[in-house]
């Protein structure tokens, strides 16, 4: 029997640890290049990450995780490149910087597209002729769109719709085209441009192979920088034509030569009276105001003509463009008749039965200005109106001041047939012709007869004792109806 035991000795456990596992004998996979590289960063590089995370470098419209994402692309691919060591990392821009920069290159190429190094660069005019041409179907006269239509040539991105007054239509070039560049981006961001294009013009080394992109001059427009147009044309008559492009110079008259013109065409108008003409030439000669930029007592003595002369003739469209610029050009204090055409307003918010624009003017009048004989007169004959008084208004429509008059004769026989449908209520059951013709300023009762005949209410005029009288009775209904259709066709042709 042997002496060893049925067993196996083993040594006794004096820990509660877990046994240490025996180690892996796979082999770790090689460090990637862009990992071997972090490690052996140079010192500039670490500096640049560092400012790239620094809060005073910081800008609030660009997310951190976009920031960080471009600081991983141009580290990652100087590190490819092998461009680690020869980057001048204290001159880059930070990552934010070239996000800035990109975004702002749209606007710039939108301002220089590539393509026109071998084409003219398209025009404003060009651009906005079908606009133009939709313009003219609604007014006889294109003055309103003179800036559009001038020598200026500017960025899409600068045209503005302003208000519709006579400095926006002539816009002078200024250094916002430069700012605007940039887009809507600081100015910082402007200087960071030019200082990255600069960086490559010098041959430094940057981690974009690539040029910078600059603009081609072909696509700058070549008179954004020129001023006012100089006339040399000595012609006294000039066609209107619409601006489709620069205005040639010698086709433009100077001042001298204008005011030459003008007198010839005061002459002209009194002995012909050929308002077809008249208003060619004036718009004429209120176009080479505008492109010379001519603004002077002068400009307002012309403006002032040409509305008179459209008033007399009921050309609604034509003055109105020009009471629009003369409100312009009185804001500036050249001198004119403002009262004058301030009445002229009042009576025409009358006609149109515009009341938001009546309480804006009668807002703005100053007690200079209420007493003023033409404007007293016109707040006169609205109150009147206002009071259903037809008596007093047709006392002031037969005292009209100026050519007031013309503008009330636009609107008097609807008021007449509202006077004349509330003496039809009043009188009863008839009333003497005559008595018609003095109440509502009629010259002459054959006058006041055809009016009513006009109207179709010849069958309620009756002959009597020498006399024609009108069956006011029988008439009320007839006269209201035709008083309701007449306040409801109101021209605002040409409205302001």
């Amino acid at each position: 029997m042997s002496s060893h035991g049925a067993f196996t000795s083993v040594s006794a456990r004096r820990t509660f640890a877990r046994p240490t596992p025996a180690p892996s004998t796979t082999p770790s996979p090689p460090p990637s290049a862009a990992e071997k590289a972090k490690r052996d960063w140079p010192e500039s590089v670490r500096h640049y990450v560092q400012r790239a995370f620094a809060t005073e470098n910081t800008i609030a419209s660009i997310p951190r995780q976009e920031m960080e994402i471009k600081l991983k692309k141009i580290i990652s691919n100087s590190a490819e490149n092998n461009t680690l060591g020869t980057i001048d990392w204290a001159k880059l821009p930070l990552p934010q910087q070239m996000i800035l920069e990109e975004r702002a290159r749209p606007a710039l190429l939108s301002a220089n597209p590539p393509w026109g190094n071998g084409l003219e660069p398209l025009s404003l005019q060009e651009t906005n002729v079908k606009s133009t041409d939709t313009l003219s179907k609604k007014r006889k006269s294109s003055e309103l769109d003179l800036s559009q239509n001038g020598q200026e040539k500017v960025p899409p991105w600068r045209i503005a719709n302003p208000r519709n007054v006579f400095e926006d239509r002539i816009t002078h070039p200024d250094k916002r085209q430069r700012n605007d560049v940039a887009g809507k981006g600081s100015s910082k961001s402007h200087h960071n441009l030019a200082n990255r294009k600069k960086r490559f013009e010098d041959g430094q080394p940057g981690y974009l192979s690539q040029q910078p992109f600059s603009p081609s001059k072909a696509s700058i427009p070549p008179d954004v920088d020129q001023g006012p147009v100089i006339g040399r044309s000595q012609d006294l008559e000039k066609r209107y034509f619409r601006l489709t492009s620069a205005p040639n110079p010698d086709t433009v008259r100077p001042l001298p030569v204008l005011e030459k013109t003008l007198e010839f065409l005061k002459r002209k108008w009194k002995k012909e009276n050929n308002y077809s003409y008249i208003c060619d030439q004036f718009k004429s000669l209120r176009q080479d105001l505008t492109v010379q930029h001519i603004k002077t007592e002068f400009t307002v003595s012309v403006y002032e003509i040409h509305a008179r002369i459209a008033l007399e003739k009921g050309d609604l469209g034509e003055y109105n463009q020009c009471q629009t610029q003369l409100r312009a050009l009185y804001s500036q204090h050249l001198g004119g008749h403002p009262e004058e055409f301030k009445a002229y307003r009042i009576l025409y918010f009358i006609h149109t039965s515009n009341r938001t624009d009546m309480n804006d003017v009668l807002a703005d009048l100053t007690p200079t200005e209420k007493r003023d004989p033409a404007v007293k007169h016109a707040l006169d004959a609205r109150s009147a109106l206002a009071l259903g008084n037809y008596h007093r208004f047709f006392q002031l429509y037969l005292d009209t001041p100026n050519m007031g008059a013309y503008l009330l004769d636009m609107f008097v026989a609807r008021e007449r047939l509202n006077a004349l449908s509330n003496i039809c209520i009043s009188y009863k059951p008839d009333v003497r012709l005559r008595f018609f013709t003095e109440e509502l300023g009629f010259e002459s009762d054959d006058e006041s007869a055809r009016f009513i005949c006009d109207q179709g209410g010849q069958s309620f005029l009756e002959e009597r004792d020498g006399e024609v009288r009108l069956l006011t009775g029988k008439a009320l209904r007839f006269f209201e109806t035709a008083r309701n259709a007449a306040f409801k066709k109101v021209d605002i042709k040409g409205q302001i």
